[in-house]
């Protein structure tokens, strides 16, 4: 990890080159310049009205007139230049924005599942979303700003030590007062701390809000209210403690600040007043008194913007430290010699796996010991009770997780030796939980083969039994899905997923309940489907519905990790094991009618 901190880390992680930023602060450079040039004309302007204050006709007009136009020329020129240095700075923050979240995208997406089933959505979204966006703000506006700010206040400060040391050493003891104030304010251990927990707080209010609105439904239907829903509730009490404590450690540091930054005449003054005592008749000294008098309250506007600016660079810097825990976490590894499997037969090889951090806690394994051959061309069912571990083997395959112990493999080469693009090609994944994106039906099938003709994504859909209900939608294939759009029923957005299989047509095909929320009408259809799909390719089937997979050339029985029993259905059935009993619970259920007075058995 880089030992660079705040916007200099901010930079690297970015790839962003320099140029256009240090392009940006020149102009900003030369607009600050140009905005005093208006004061320089006040100045000569002032003092040739003092000079000539006995008899002021016989000041020169016409100079006067001059160094009006310069002080419009300036103006001008500052306005043009500072409008073309946020314009470069726009563009280097926009593109800072995209490499960021181009990188932060491409690394989360190869991180095991592991991590993001351990990190709060909101978390994740509030660092890709409002910790970025923060860079936007600090270097399309503020970065601008604080150039201009900090070459306007070293040139007046020159000008003024030009001009007079001792009133000049005046205007520089506030400055240096507020700004130990700020340093103080800033640097202090309890000041970290606490800007710190108030991330914290944001992030879990942020994660907490999304779980709330997932959760909508049942607090709805159970007649909830925000107060009810503990988390939430809770986590938007301790934000607003967080918030109050981090306003109350800085208000007086910010009043201080405030006070010393308005009193530059109170410093001024009695220094003034004690030099022109010394020189009574000097007018020279009277139009630079006059001029300090009117320039030095004029420093204050651009020490608050370098106060809220360094609040701006405290946040980023915190938000930096966020993005680094992200870039902290190992993706899956990549092989240093990929190699690609020939066939597509898949080898369970003593295979052993926790959902613990770094494969600890043994007594937690969600799978210990498994070994079984799914054959290609053969259809492998997964069955068992709730947490038998028959999802938990169905994602070992595409590697989202590691294996603890034991290997993995694919026409006999070990998955973690093959690269993740050619490993993510050879294996279609229809999961149980369909996710569908907000965009149109067509480009939803079309994820599965982003380059594939719309003849074979309306095939695909046909083959899905998708073709008919989607023809009836309101623009057909262009329908939305969605907010904005219409939404599909489960069964529905299921077969959406299946057409993704489909078109994508890997060689091997994992079927998490794929039939789950197909009504009794189109299951028949889209097991005739799925037997289509599924010739010549390796198979994995997970299944509750017990009568999906009766054909199956292998059923492999997990029961609390463990494999209990495989064979066919007529074998395990003669068995009197699990299965056999797992199937007469399942013919019972389905005989179950309801009535009036509850469930009976027909």
């Amino acid at each position: 990890m880089s030992s660079k901190k705040g916007m200099a880390r901010l930079l690297e992680i970015a790839g962003e080159k320099r140029g256009l930023l240090i392009f940006s602060c020149f102009l900003s450079s030369i607009s600050a310049v140009c905005m005093l040039v208006p004061y320089a004309s006040v100045y000569f302007i002032l003092k040739e009205l003092l000079e000539h204050a006995a008899n002021p006709s016989n000041a020169d007009g016409s100079f006067m007139v001059r160094w009006g136009v310069i002080a419009i020329i300036g103006l001008v020129g500052s306005l043009v230049m500072m409008y073309a240095g946020g314009m470069a700075s726009h563009i280097a923050a926009f593109r800072i924005l995209y490499g960021l979240r181009i990188k932060l995208s491409e690394h989360i997406g190869g991180l095991p599942l592991g991590w993001l089933n351990g990190t709060s959505t909101g978390t994740v979204k509030k660092t890709l979303e409002h910790n970025v966006e923060k860079v936007e703000t600090f270097v399309a506006h503020q970065l601008p700003d604080l150039v201009h700010v900090f070459v306007t206040t070293i040139l007046m400060i020159l000008v003024m030590f030009y001009l007079n040391v001792w009133l000049a050493i005046a205007c520089v003891v506030p400055i240096l007062l507020a700004f130990g104030v700020q340093m103080l304010l800033m640097k202090g251990k309890k000041t970290r701390n606490s800007v710190k927990l108030y991330y914290d707080s944001l992030d879990k209010m942020s994660g907490s809000a999304v779980q709330y609105v997932r959760g909508m439904p049942v607090v709805k239907v159970f007649g909830q209210t925000v107060h009810s829903f503990r988390q939430f509730y809770a986590d938007m009490i301790h934000y607003r403690h967080y918030c109050l404590t981090y306003t109350n450690q800085f208000q007086n540091g910010f009043l201080v600040f405030k006070v010393i930054l308005g009193s530059f005449a109170v410093f001024i003054l009695p220094v003034g007043i004690f030099l022109l005592s010394r020189d009574s008749g000097g007018v020279a000294f009277a139009s630079v008194l006059l001029f300090f008098l009117v320039m030095a309250p004029g420093i204050s506007a651009p020490m608050f913007k370098i106060m809220h600016l360094t609040s701006t660079l405290r946040d980023i810097g915190e938000g930096v430290e966020r993005i680094d825990r992200i870039f902290a976490e190992k993706p899956v590894p990549e092989p240093e010699n990929p190699k690609k499997p020939a066939t597509f037969d898949i080898q369970f090889d003593q295979v052993s796996f926790s959902y613990g951090m770094d494969g600890e806690a043994a007594g937690n394994e969600a799978l210990r010991d498994i070994s079984f051959v799914a054959r290609q061309g053969q259809v492998t069912a997964l069955v068992g009770p709730s947490g038998a571990g028959k999802s938990t083997v169905a994602n070992l395959v595409p590697r989202f997780w590691d294996v603890s112990e034991g290997v993995i493999r694919i026409g006999g080469v070990d998955i973690r030796h093959i690269a993740t693009t050619d490993l993510m090609n050879t294996v279609a994944f229809v999961f149980q939980e369909t996710f569908l994106f907000y965009d149109t039906v067509y480009q939803n099938i079309a994820v599965g083969q982003a380059n594939a003709s719309p003849d074979a994504v309306f095939a695909a859909a046909k083959a899905a039994q998708c073709h008919d209900f989607i023809s009836n939608l309101p623009n057909g294939y262009d329908t939305l899905i969605g907010e904005g759009g219409v939404y599909l029923s489960g069964g529905e957005e299921q077969r959406i997923a299946v057409a993704r299989a489909i078109l994508k047509d890997a060689p091997v095909l994992v079927l998490d309940e794929a039939t789950a929320f197909a009504d009794p009408e189109n299951e028949y259809e889209m097991q005739l489907a799925l037997k289509q799909l599924t010739k010549g390719k390796t198979v994995i089937v997970i299944a509750h519905r017990l009568s999906t997979i009766k054909d199956s050339e292998q059923i492999i029985v997990l029961d609390s990790g463990m494999l209990a029993e495989r064979g066919r259905h007529d074998e395990l059935v003669a068995a009197g094991g699990l299965y056999a009993r797992m199937w007469d619970a399942y013919t019972d259920a389905a005989q179950w009618q309801m009535g009036s007075g509850g469930v009976v058995q027909a």
